[in-house]
């Protein structure tokens, strides 16, 4: 019976279709329909967020965070909080002296390191100067991180994770292209340990990851062509 109204109906049938189509139309307007789904942005004016002052004195000691120190592979989703960031990042690259110098040493104090933070909630650059962090993303890459670190669970689980580049010019003004590599090399290590042991004394797990597709990890990031990748640092909440 439906069926031959509808075709008997010809006016009421296009009256239908009008107001199906209208409350589609409506439904949309209103914000009724699912959003698409959100990308990540490049963001055109600097947003900048300053870092807590970074505590000098700790709750256990040196040794006994070496004692500690374990390479961590899996993380809890718990978000770290700005302090515990400040502390991660000042004790890699935090100025110690008025002179401008370092947690970590540097060849001719030159310094070529420049540290990047990825989170859920995007990438930042670390600005040692004003121990600060520039927004350069927002949106969550770690997915495109982990698959450009060759499918490593930590960095798709950690809820932070720290990248040491290298801007190998800066140290070649000085020491030469043939001898550079190995002092910022080292300076490298060392910010990576640098990590490591304040992740300890935070009561964090961290593990240092060498294993990625440098091109794929500055083309996530958006790093500069002069900003080479030398570690990921994934740092979390020990699961």
């Amino acid at each position: 019976m439906w069926s031959r109204l509808w075709l008997q109906w010809p006016i009421q049938r296009s009256m239908f279709v009008f107001l199906l189509v209208g409350a589609v139309m409506g439904s949309t307007a209103c914000g009724i329909a699912i959003s698409p789904k959100r990308t990540p942005t490049e963001v055109s004016i600097a947003m900048v967020t300053s870092l807590p002052r970074p505590h000098t004195e700790g709750l256990i000691s040196l040794e006994e965070s070496l004692l500690r120190r374990r390479s961590v592979r899996e993380f809890s989703s718990d978000p770290l909080s700005s302090s515990e960031i400040s502390q991660l990042l000042w004790s890699a690259q935090g100025i110690t002296d008025p002179r401008g110098f370092r947690t970590a040493p540097s060849a001719g104090a030159l310094y070529p390191l420049e540290l990047y933070v990825l989170t859920q909630k995007g990438v930042f650059h670390y600005d040692v100067q004003a121990h600060a962090l520039n927004t350069l993303i927002e949106g969550d890459l770690r997915q495109d991180l982990y698959q450009a670190a060759l499918n490593q669970e930590a960095i798709l689980q950690a809820p932070l994770t720290i990248v040491i580049t290298a801007i190998y010019a800066r140290t070649e003004v000085k020491y030469g292209k043939a001898r550079s590599p190995r002092y910022v090399h080292m300076e490298a290590g060392h910010a990576a340990q640098n990590i490591l042991l304040q992740a300890v004394s935070l009561n964090l797990g961290a593990v240092p990851i060498g294993a990625f597709d440098d091109n794929r990890v500055q083309t996530v990031l958006g790093l500069p062509a002069d900003h080479e990748p030398l570690y990921l640092i994934p740092v979390g909440y020990p699961r």
